[in-house]
């Protein structure tokens, strides 16, 4: 059952034939992977008229092998004909690992392919290693609220499967000019769906926190709704996007579309700024990729600071305010 299984595969997303940024952090957490194995990075896409130069730069970010599958009924995710194309990949290729992302698509392809070709799959992992000792993937993800976390193997099933939170890691950089293998390939199953796509609304709240480039979060340590002004006000300054931490949002002081963690939104902008935030596994888990984090707290051994570039150990109602008048006065603030 484990015979004759080979290289790292991720699953590429397009989105009216533009391929998106999911599909280029899942080469940097498959390129690792790769060299581990010795063993080529492959990138499955499935869609209708995709973007040459799209699939070109799948192969700069590091693909050795792209594999398209293009079809009329393939233009929208539908989980039908999409499980058939990947189990198609899976029956020609023979992937040993194969890589998605958490969203929409991966959460709901993932999990059906799997159950399909009866192999285990692990979802929302934040971290990967390969055991030395036997090559099996290691698969690591919070586990029991994100109090711990767990490191899981499939040990007798392939291909292993996984999905990665979007924003969880940097999209693998481009290496122009560099060589690998593109290949076309006509579905050959029915790709007829018993599902029909009606149409799309687009989430622009959602998009406000996960694409922004600076974000500031209200942690539990505001103490009470009323006190979010002056973190309004922060982010205001500075241009930034309102975050929260899970806290924040269980107490209704904020919506869910703005919480920030493993229960929330993964981000990556240029600045996180937290403002009386702990640094709980969860929420650490969905932003610690940010380029710059800056965190303000009272208590000098919160976890915040562990990952934090500048801390300010102080009281937030002292130290926000003077400092929302002091990027008011000075506007220093350039990204």
């Amino acid at each position: 059952m484990m015979k004759n299984f080979s290289d790292i595969w991720i699953l590429g997303e397009q989105f009216e034939g533009r391929i998106q940024r999911i599909s280029h952090e899942l080469l940097a957490r498959g390129a690792d992977l790769a060299k581990k194995r010795s063993c080529r990075l492959c990138a499955m896409v499935f869609g209708h008229q995709i973007n040459k130069d799209d699939l070109y730069e799948l192969v700069e970010r590091g693909a050795d092998v792209v594999v398209a599958m293009e079809s009329p009924e393939l233009e929208y995710f539908l989980v039908e004909p999409y499980s058939r194309c990947m189990k198609e990949i899976i029956a020609k290729f023979r992937p040993e690992i194969i890589l998605g992302g958490a969203t929409s698509t991966g959460r709901t392809l993932l999990p059906y392919v799997a159950m399909s070709v009866y192999t285990g799959l692990t979802a929302d992992c934040t971290a990967f290693d390969i055991d030395e000792s036997t090559g099996n993937l290691l698969q690591t993800r919070p586990a029991i609220g994100g109090n711990i976390m767990a490191t899981i193997k499939t040990e007798r099933f392939r291909p292993q499967m996984a999905t990665v939170r979007p924003r969880s890691t940097k999209p693998s950089p481009r290496q122009p000019g560099r060589k690998g293998e593109i290949m076309y390939l006509r579905p050959e199953s029915d790709l007829h769906s018993r599902i029909v796509r009606a149409g799309l609304i687009p989430n622009e709240e959602l998009k406000s926190i996960q694409e922004a480039e600076i974000v500031v979060v209200a942690g539990r340590g505001i103490k009470k709704p009323e006190n979010l002004k002056i973190v309004r006000e922060l982010a205001d300054a500075v241009g930034g996007a309102l975050g929260a931490t899970r806290d924040v949002v269980d107490r209704g002081w904020l919506s869910y579309p703005h919480q920030v963690g493993l229960s929330g939104k993964t981000i990556s902008p240029k600045l996180y700024i937290g403002i009386g935030v702990s640094g709980a596994i969860q929420h650490l888990a969905g932003m610690q990729t940010a380029e710059t984090i800056i965190a303000v707290n009272n208590d000098p051994d919160a976890q915040i600071f562990k990952v934090a570039d500048f801390g300010i150990v102080g009281d937030l109602f002292e130290v926000v305010p003077s400092l929302t008048k002091m990027l008011k006065v000075n506007k220093i603030v350039n990204f």
